[in-house]
């Protein structure tokens, strides 16, 4: 079985031993995404449903890198700081990923790197003409 690390557009550079995606055994897999941009500033000052959409879209980017888009991704687990942000998480997961609902966890913890307040990673299918 062949590994690929695919390297995302639009997404910062790791800041860590790890991939921002992996593909093999027709998965795609992607590192937890913290609402960092594509230039390496951070959102963690900014209000929660603004990193929630950064981190959203830092998923998604990694998911497109793996050569799928949001519909092929089947589970999502998002990690949100204090449980009170679960509607706010809520409102704009849904508005982002519209019809499509994969499955999903969602685990309140008490804190995260840099102050962010959500963290959020997903496995998709990939497609059948890639590795």
């Amino acid at each position: 079985m062949a590994i690929e690390h695919p390297e995302p557009v639009g997404l910062a550079r790791a800041g860590g031993h790890y991939s921002h995606v992996v593909r093999g055994g027709g998965m795609i897999f992607t590192a937890g995404q913290l609402g960092i941009r594509a230039d390496g500033s951070h959102t963690a000052d900014l209000p929660f449903e603004d990193q929630v959409r950064q981190a959203l879209a830092n998923m998604l980017a990694a998911v497109t890198a793996g050569g799928a888009g949001a519909e092929a991704i089947v589970k999502v687990t998002a990690y949100i700081v204090g449980v009170d942000n679960w509607p706010r998480f809520n409102a704009v997961y849904a508005e982002v990923m519209g019809d499509h609902r994969p499955t999903r966890t969602v685990v309140p913890v008490p804190e995260l790197h840099y102050g962010y307040l959500v963290e959020i990673d997903a496995i998709a299918v990939a497609p059948t003409d890639k590795a």
